[in-house]
């Protein structure tokens, strides 16, 4: 098996133009989303350690707690999606859901009740997730897939750094007011439910496509395959390298940063992220998408090494941007290979599984972080990631081996 699909012939229209209007639907939905969720994002770490005197062992307990709830929600989400043959209602619930949790963030008096709304806010982030990019790969061609999660990643990331540039503009306007912040974030949340009710279409469900009735039974998570599970277990290895990036705020704030302009941080990497993650998405349609996996983890680990080593705010604005380059070069096409790897009758169940997985994996990278954070400095968190940025390439390196085995197999047979 091919780490990607074969490229079609005969159109030679850019690959953005050719994609469907569904993707570009799930894309703004996704962009207005984010807007909300990280002019709150972008601000919680230092709000919960200025404001409310919490250590960072804390902040990257209810971080990983946030994002891991995140992922054991989509492998329901994504199962119940491929049982019930519809994903767009699921996405338009989990949608819904963060919108109406948005007021909790201004409302919320204490630590205890932040907790809760960002786990809420997750549960919701969780339920849309899986059912969303099986969506994608069932609209998008399977020769633009690359391109088709690409643009996603790309839209939904340029809310990201969106949301945080709203949130400093506000900050200054408001006298550091984060609760007025907050209250503003509730807006664009609700834009992106109203969208994705009224503008996005599921598909007809192809013919003969089989209903499974017990997605996540034994035999159907067996029969995903070797190199699904092989794209699993390394981007689990990645997501140990890969630890929250409030910790990116924290080490922006240690160096000397201002309250007004801590959100800078979000927008630098983001707007990294959001300008390479189509080209790198739309590259992998036509070459290795492994190839581009290491060099998304080369950047990850040079990001790692110059955030623990560099100096200052030039350390910092490098670190940063080598963060957002290494995301858009890894994000989309780790999508890409799942949506390549699983079987379309259990697509749903596939990207909830391995964001599960990965959403484990990022649990643990937070404490870990946190914990070396307290103990060491913000150093030795830095070196921690880079340490498993290297043994992530080794499991990319026995993936890439793994499909090339399957290729010979093929042209044998």
């Amino acid at each position: 098996m091919s780490d990607r699909p074969p490229s079609a012939a005969g159109d030679a229209r850019a690959p953005w133009r050719r994609l469907p209007a569904g993707i570009w639907a799930l894309g703004l939905v996704s962009m207005l989303m984010d807007v909300s969720s990280e002019m709150i994002h972008a601000l919680l770490p230092v709000y919960l350690v200025v404001g409310l005197g919490t250590t960072t062992l804390t902040v990257g307990i209810i971080e990983g707690i946030a994002e891991a709830t995140a992922a054991i929600t989509k492998v329901f989400s994504g199962a119940i999606s491929d049982r019930v043959g519809r994903r767009k209602d699921l996405a338009a619930l989990g949608y819904g859901l963060a919108a109406v949790t948005k007021p909790v963030f201004p409302l919320a008096p204490t630590v205890g009740w932040l907790v809760a709304a960002r786990f809420i806010d997750r549960v919701g982030k969780g339920i849309r997730g899986a059912p969303r990019d099986a969506l994608v790969a069932d609209i998008a061609p399977p020769d633009l897939r690359g391109a088709a999660f690409g643009l996603r990643q790309s839209l939904d990331t340029a809310g990201a750094f969106l949301g945080p540039l709203v949130a400093i503009g506000l900050m200054w306007l408001f006298a550091d007011d984060f609760a007025a912040v907050f209250w503003v974030a509730v807006v664009p949340a609700f834009a992106a439910l109203a969208l994705i009710l009224f503008a996005v279409h599921e598909p007809p469900r192809p013919a003969g496509l089989r209903r499974v009735r017990n997605p996540l039974s034994r035999r159907e998570l067996a029969g995903l395959g070797g190199v699904y599970w092989w794209v699993v277990a390394v981007a689990a290895v990645f997501s140990l390298a890969r630890f929250s990036e409030a910790f990116l705020i924290l080490r922006a704030e240690g160096a000397g940063l201002s309250l007004m302009l801590v959100p800078l941080v979000l927008v630098v990497l983001n707007i990294a992220y959001a300008l390479s993650a189509y080209p790198a998405g739309a590259l992998s349609d036509s070459i290795n998408r492994i190839g581009l996996l290491v060099v998304g983890l080369v950047l990850l680990i040079a990001a790692d090494l110059v955030l623990a080593l560099v100096p200052g705010l030039p350390g910092i604005v490098a670190g940063v941007i080598l963060w957002g380059l290494h995301m858009g070069f890894t994000q989309g096409i780790l999508a890409a290979l799942v949506a390549d790897s699983a079987p379309p009758d259990v697509r749903g169940t596939a990207f909830g599984v391995f964001n599960l997985v990965t959403g484990a994996a990022l649990l643990a990278a937070s404490v870990l972080a946190g914990l070396l954070w307290d103990a060491f400095g913000a150093r030795w968190t830095f070196l921690a990631g880079a340490a498993f940025g290297l043994l992530a390439i080794g499991g990319l390196i026995a993936l890439h081996r793994r499909l090339a085995e399957d290729r010979r197999g093929t042209d044998e047979g």
